[in-house]
């Protein structure tokens, strides 16, 4: 299958999934792709994921920037069981995120599987898509899960 088809599918799937990361992703390198412009592609794949989480970071963190999160608002984090919870959990999230990109990085073919699961999940689980990153990561746990007990 060549890679113009295999971006289309990824079109339509991130499409019929309502992930428009996905559709918009699969978009714009198919466009760099008809355009003749696949020079980029290793400075994206190289950079890409350092400037999604960088404006993902930028994102979670405006809330500190334009003061609607205070001092007043971080103390509970460190005082009640919710907030130790919700550090706990933040902490987790990404130490699996972290084995998803790892995964990722091995077995980047995974990523249409990934999707598709995604989209079954927003369908028939009624989901919410938050990227193939934490995707990734719970199937790393889940292949550490099957070494653990084969």
């Amino acid at each position: 299958m060549n890679a113009e088809l295999l971006l289309v599918i990824l079109i339509i799937i991130g499409l019929v999934g309502r992930s428009n990361v996905i559709a918009t992703s699969a978009s714009l390198l198919l466009i760099l792709k008809l355009t003749s412009l696949e020079r980029l592609f290793p400075a994206v794949e190289r950079r890409g994921l350092e400037m999604g989480l960088l404006f993902l970071t930028m994102a979670v963190l405006v809330p500190f920037a334009s003061e609607k999160i205070g001092w007043k608002d971080v103390v509970p984090l460190l005082t009640t069981p919710y907030g130790l919870m919700a550090l706990a959990g933040g902490a987790i999230a990404t130490y699996v995120n972290g084995k998803g990109l790892d995964l990722l990085k091995v077995e980047p073919q995974m990523i249409v599987g990934l999707v598709i699961g995604s989209i079954f999940g927003i369908i028939f689980l009624k989901g919410i898509p938050v990227g193939p990153l934490m995707a990734a990561g719970v199937t790393a746990m889940f292949f550490k899960l099957i070494e653990l007990f084969m």
